[in-house]
Parts: C-alpha cells; structure tokens; sequence
C-alpha cells in the first residue's frame, strides 16, 4: 500500500508577508496586487480577515467594504519562490519523490521511508513541525494511499493540520463533504452534479458511473473513480525530465482590456492557435487552462480536467466556461494566456472501455 503525503502551505503569500512584519499577525491583512487601485485582486489573506468572509481572488473594493480596516501589502513574488524552495528542500529530506503541485503545495511518497522515518503520520508531523521551527510557517497535511485523496486530506483542516485519509476511514470522514471540495470539481461541475441530485461526496460514490459518464463524459468516471479512492497516478521525482507536458499561447495587449465580450474573442484566437499546434504536433491533452493577468500583474490561473482531445470545439468550450467563472466587473486585464496540458501522442492507441463503446453507440444513433 502506497503512503502519500499532500502538503499545503497556509495562507502562503499572507503567512510570508507577516514573517518580515508580524505586526501583521494582529489585523485583518491581505496580499493584493495594487491597494490604490479599485479593481486590484486580493491573492491572500489571514485569518483575521478570512473572518469577514474576504476571499481569493476578490476585488480589494469589494474586500474594503467587508472590511474598511483591511490591511493591504503589495506581493513579493521573490520571496514566495525563495520559501518555496526552502521548504521543498526539507520534503527532500524524506523522499526523492516530490512533485510540485504550485508554489505552496507538493505531492510526496513516502512509502520506502517508512522503515526509516516513521509511519506516515509521523513523517507528517515530523515535516510539519520542522518547517513550523526552520521558517515561521505552517503547513496542512493530508495522508492518504492516492493523490487525490491526500489532496482532499489537506483541505479539510486547516492551519497546521494533519488529517489521515486511509483505506478504512476516507469514506466514513468525506462522506458528508461537499462534492465541490473533490479537485477538478469546479463550479460548472458542482452545479452539474447538484441537478444530478449528488451533492456530497458520499452522493458521488455512491452514484452511477454509467450516468455520470452520460452527463459528465470521462470526467464522470474519473472523479467517481476518486471518490472511491481509484487513483494510481505515480508521484514523480522531483529532478525527474519531463518530456513536453503542455502546448500553450499567451498575448499582452498593447493597452489594459475590460470589456468582457473583446477579451472572449482574444481567447477564441489563442484557442484556435493551441488547438492547430496540438493537431500539428499530434498531440491530444486533457487539461486545459487559462490565465488572466491584470494591470497589477496579479495572474489568476485556472484549470479543468477534461477528455483527451485536440478538437477547437472542445478546447473552446472549456475555456470560455473558465473565462467566465474568474472574469469579475471592473477587471482590467493586460495578459490572457490558453494552454492545453497532460499530452499524449494523438496517435497513440487509445485504451477502449466499456463506458466508451455505450457512448459512441448512443450517439450512433
């Protein structure tokens, strides 16, 4: 049995912050791209000002009203990379596999360290505090036999936590989860599977993988598969080469958009650009992700799962659906970007399931 760690920095940007301020620590504070500017985003925050119910990413206008007092500090990307490391070198420390999730989260299988470190838990803790002691910074910690469920793991105690996920308990302790809490789950598919009747993730277990397949396609299976702790995907080395992960097409607009309508053209460009490079270089992905950067060169990144295709028609659905989840009144943006990642050669042959063959006949006829 596999013992995978998902370690997730608290409040990274925020937490980094008050480490050369701890003043901080005693406000409502956040991380934002520009304070003086009405339509900056906020990229983190506290505590203190999680309580107002002030989230990421929110415009600091809509943030000051929850809370005039707010406390505003403008990023430093340098030092969120150099901690990032830091504390990537003590996962090192435990296991040679650790792979990068974002700047402030890593996968980790600690699986042949157990005989030398302690059981998962322990690992956990051990991680946990030294870079609590080395840094100021706390971590969360799901331990769990998958990735997708030592990921859930992470997220569901928060801060300085760790929460154990293994064979017989996960279902027992996510049953009454929102199924929205599930990665990949966003809010397209939350809605999807709320009018579906499955609400939690116990409701998505429990469901049928032939209907979900109907409404969802292989994304159905795929997260049915993970609410059922289905899910063998190797966490990779972290000095491992990869071989080309993602096809991508960005573009900086000579002067700030906000008009919700021309910025949707510009992402139907890139996508047309992407979708002709996929086919070129006969390659299929199956994730697709955008990017918006602002005049505050804040980035706002986001990504959803999806069948392996190449197709303009696919890519561009899935991309307007993320555009228009994140895209807020009042925006202006400098930089929008659209990739397709997870490759595989086009050509390669496919493995055919069972789910499959029902679907393509359905639509036969």
């Amino acid at each position: 049995m596999r013992a995978i760690l998902h370690c997730d920095l608290n409040n990274f940007f925020a937490s980094v912050e008050m480490l050369s301020k701890p003043e901080l620590r005693q406000v409502p504070m956040a991380v934002s791209g520009d304070p003086n500017k009405r339509h900056g985003i906020i990229l983190a925050k506290n505590y203190k000002a999680k309580a107002y119910g002030i989230y990421t990413p929110e415009t600091v206008y809509s943030a000051l009203k929850k809370c005039p007092n707010l406390v505003l500090v403008k990023p430093h990307y340098e030092e969120y990379v150099k901690y990032s490391k830091l504390v990537n070198e003590v996962y090192k420390k435990y296991t040679d596999r650790v792979e990068k999730f974002s700047i402030d989260e890593s996968f980790l299988d600690v699986t042949e360290s157990i005989n030398i470190f302690g059981t998962p838990y322990e690992i956990a803790y051990k991680i946990k505090e030294e870079i609590k002691q080395k840094y100021g910074l706390t971590i969360s910690v799901g331990v769990s036999f998958c990735k997708v469920l030592a990921k859930l793991g992470s997220d569901m105690k928060k801060p300085d936590a760790i929460t154990v996920l293994d064979e017989e308990t996960y279902r027992e302790k996510t049953d009454n989860l929102p199924v929205s809490m599930m990665i990949f789950v966003g809010k397209n598919t939350t809605q999807k599977l709320e009018k579906m009747g499955i609400k939690t993730i116990g409701d998505l277990r429990a469901s049928n993988k032939y209907r979900l397949v109907k409404h969802l396609g292989k994304q159905g299976e795929l997260i049915h598969n993970w609410a059922n702790g289905i899910d063998n995907d190797p966490v990779k080395y972290y000095y491992e080469k990869y071989e080309r992960k993602s096809i991508s097409k960005g573009i900086t607009f000579e002067a700030d958009k906000d008009n919700y309508i021309e910025l949707e053209k510009e992402f139907l460009k890139l996508t047309s650009d992407v979708s002709y490079s996929l086919r070129k270089e006969k390659f299929k992905g199956d994730v697709i992700s955008i990017v918006l950067k602002t005049a505050d060169f804040v980035s706002i990144s986001r990504q959803k799962k999806t069948e392996y295709t190449n197709a303009y028609d696919d890519i561009s659905k899935e991309v307007l659906e993320l555009f228009n989840d994140n895209f807020k009144a009042g925006m202006q943006i400098r930089y929008i970007c659209v990739g397709v990642s997870g490759l595989k050669k086009s050509d390669a042959e496919e493995q055919i399931d069972l789910f499959s063959l029902v679907e393509d006949n359905k639509q036969k006829k």
